[in-house]
């Protein structure tokens, strides 16, 4: 039954939860089962029944989806507590899956109306059902209205936290990548006055071997001797010039032993890791270096673009074989039309490495909402 709801999921594009998420929810569902099963222990004979006991059961199950589907586990699991409620064979005094549905949709709702119709439904239900329903006095009222606000609030702060926290982590990935650009951009003006200084080196031992060659022919006939004292500094100075300019060359290409070797194919499910899924149809053969790089870098910087600009929950990378071409697809259900303000410099790059492989990208929000990346690149079968 499980796997078959997470199938079923899966199929809308719902990603499901990492396993540590499955087993803390797995634990919390057990936890909030003996809660519930407390009024069953203690029921007089024929209080609890079969009916009670499914009823109880619709309550608690639904929450092993609660990262996934979050406002559709709350109407579930409040329909059931109100059936409960009614039937109250036995009843609940506390409804710990009400609070922990409640609690979820303020921390992991994907959408603000969800979680402010969660919010009104507790300050419009809550205080009829307490006061004409159970005809609670003050400290009941208080207690059944505080205590679902409670676990709204606790899930609003939790909220709060880990966008504060995605924040703080996006700021230091940032001020990492200034100090390595800043670095590197100190390290080039220091190789260029070193290449001016080498400049100024070079061009006076060229001159002086241009001056001694000049005189060569003319004492060779008149002083061998001063023609060979000639050439020999000829020699000094060429190999002096030359042992220079390797100095020279060694600084500007300082950098060349630290390159990583160009990306693949093979490396793109390393690249997608847990951010996103990644689905390849068709049959795969090989292309030229040019196109894997370019498909690589493609998905990465697509990737980048809906880390940092559309907040979706969800990315699909999409990598599709035919005849003649390799068609790539990134997807997000993010904010699409942030995303088109914020692509910016990105998606201009993502077009430039497609037209330079002779094929052709696009990008922007989708009808249904999110926002898509396609690229076209040719790959016809025979060339490599």
């Amino acid at each position: 039954m499980l796997g078959l709801i997470d199938g079923w999921l899966a199929r809308l594009g719902i990603p499901g939860p990492r396993p540590v998420d499955r087993a803390v929810d797995v634990g919390l569902v057990l936890a909030v089962a003996v809660a519930t099963s407390v009024p069953f222990i203690g029921a007089a004979p024929g209080e609890a029944t079969a009916l009670g006991l499914l009823l109880n059961l619709a309550t608690v199950i639904p929450l092993l989806w609660r990262r996934r589907a979050p406002f559709a586990v709350m109407v579930i699991v409040g329909a059931a507590a109100t059936e409960v409620s009614a039937y109250h064979r036995p009843g609940q005094n506390l409804q710990y899956a009400g609070l922990v549905a409640i609690y979820t949709v303020a921390s992991l709702g994907r959408k603000r109306w969800q979680r402010l119709g969660v919010l009104v439904a507790i300050l419009v239900t809550f205080p009829p059902a307490s006061l004409l329903l159970k005809h609670n006095d003050l400290d009941e009222f208080m207690f059944t209205l505080l205590l679902p606000l409670a676990a709204f609030l606790l899930g609003s702060l939790e909220r709060t936290r880990r966008e504060h926290a995605e924040t703080l982590r996006e700021r230091a990935e940032q001020l990492e990548r200034e100090r390595v650009a800043e670095a590197a951009r100190a390290a080039a003006e220091e190789r260029a006055r070193v290449a001016r200084d080498m400049d100024d080196i070079l061009a006076h031992a060229v001159s002086l071997m241009v001056v001694q060659a000049e005189a060569g022919p003319v004492v060779v006939r008149r002083d061998p001797e001063r023609a060979e004292q000639a050439f020999e500094a000829i020699a000094d100075a060429g190999r002096d010039a030359m042992t220079q300019l390797r100095r020279l060359l060694g600084v500007l290409k300082a950098d060349e032993t630290q390159r990583l070797p160009q990306p693949t194919l093979d490396e793109l499910p390393e690249l997608v890791g847990g951010t996103a899924s990644l689905e390849v149809t068709g049959e795969r053969r090989p292309v030229p270096p040019d196109t894997e790089i370019a498909v690589y870098r493609i998905v990465q910087e697509a990737l980048t673009n809906t880390v940092k600009h559309a907040r979706a929950q969800h990315v699909a990378v999409r990598l599709e074989w035919s005849a003649d071409e390799l068609e790539v697809s990134i997807v997000d259900d993010g904010q699409g039309q942030q995303a088109t303000v914020a692509g910016g410099h990105g998606l201009v790059g993502i077009r430039e490495r497609a037209a330079a492989c002779g094929g052709t990208a696009e990008a922007g929000p989708r009808p249904g909402g999110g926002f898509e990346v396609r690229a076209r690149l040719p790959c016809p079968e025979g060339v490599r």
